[in-house]
């Protein structure tokens, strides 16, 4: 399949730096493909970036038949515009469409068409320390047609974001209130895909949090709700008597790319780290006994986000007095070193586009 490249005649201009914020600005161009189940993938285009036109009664609409992914491009000091390990985010979209009943992508071709849509749009890929291009795959269904029933129609469409420094005042710990009332997932459900119903479903919780002076929501499992999962839409781990222990993927939580990249990280390091169950008595006692060394969430968007305070239950848990952590700080040192090409990537993680 081709890809059909419309410029857009009426280009835009990249604000300040300072007014960039998250998601709030768009590049030129967007990409965009059909899907019909007697005919699979058709019409792949780069067109300019704008509205497009969807039937009320569309799918996505009514039934909540939609995935996403969020990955970033970078500007390394040589003025080269890389990704990070966009082949994982790729590879994760199917996983989310095969769970939720959607078309399956070939993942070469869409990683070759976000990288012709970047490398399209890379002036608009900043170059402050801090900021990067945010890049948004999502996947929706189009039927027409009122009815619960599988996919017949889909489109898939990428938007590029240029995005700020997420620190803009420093990496400072955040305040976490771990939800005893809502539940984000089961085992069994969708829990670990990325479609939007799951993050819906965290906002009642995220709200009361955020009005009780809290960032962040720790989620418990969905059964017996007494087994850490995530951290707001971030994974989570913890630096328990020098050991990391992460959550495990059972089902219900999102198998992150950054989780992943600070395990092997860790691992190449030399530094334990455990996949597993962690209760929240577990996590209380090792607060208690002083064992619990430090805490913090990861994902796409902040990459490391120490933990500095937890509350349960009205009581208020003080986490490596307030203050970042060294392991956490190496993680994020690392990382962002990796992305922004300051530091070298033995992992094979960057994929570098041709220069401008």
């Amino acid at each position: 399949m081709q890809i059909t490249v419309t410029k857009n005649p009426n280009p835009g201009t990249m604000p300040p730096v300072d007014k960039l914020g998250f998601g709030a600005h768009f590049t030129d161009h967007m990409f965009v493909m059909d899907w019909q189940i007697d005919k699979g993938w058709y019409d792949a285009r780069i067109v300019p970036f704008g509205p497009i036109s969807l039937s009320p009664a569309s799918n996505v609409f009514h039934y909540a038949s939609e995935i996403f992914e969020g990955l970033k491009a970078y500007r390394t000091e040589d003025g080269t515009v890389q990704l990070f390990r966009p082949w994982d985010n790729i590879r994760r979209l199917n996983q989310s469409a095969e769970r939720m009943g959607m078309p399956l992508v070939d993942e070469a071709f869409l990683l070759e068409a976000i990288k012709k849509l970047v490398a399209l749009d890379q002036h608009w890929v900043p170059s402050a320390p801090g900021t990067s291009l945010y890049i948004r795959p999502n996947m929706f269904g189009t039927d027409p047609k009122l009815g619960v029933h599988g996919l017949h129609e889909a489109k898939l469409i990428v938007i590029l974001s240029p995005v700020g420094s997420y620190y803009a005042e420093g990496m400072n710990p955040v305040k976490i209130m771990l939800e005893t009332e809502d539940v984000r997932a089961v085992r069994g459900g969708t829990g670990f895909t990325k479609c939007g119903g799951n993050y819906a479903a965290s906002l009642r919780a995220g709200n009361r949090a955020a009005e009780m002076g809290y960032s962040q929501v720790l989620w418990l499992d969905g059964v017996e709700r007494k087994y850490i999962e995530e951290v707001g839409a971030m994974n989570v781990m913890f630096k328990i008597a020098g050991k990391v222990v992460t959550p495990a993927l059972t089902g219900s939580i999102l198998p992150g790319i950054t989780r992943r990249s600070c395990i092997e990280l860790m691992q190449s390091w030399g530094m334990p780290v455990e996949e597993r169950l962690l209760s929240i008595d577990e996590l209380l006692g090792a607060i208690e006994n002083g064992t619990l060394e430090e805490a913090w969430g990861t994902g796409t968007a902040a990459v490391i986000s120490p933990i500095g305070l937890l509350n349960y239950k009205g009581s208020e848990y003080v986490v490596n007095g307030g203050e970042i952590g060294p392991m956490a700080q190496k993680l994020y040192d690392e990382l962002t070193g990796i992305q922004w090409g300051r530091n070298a990537d033995p992992f094979g993680w960057t994929c570098k586009l041709p220069k401008e």
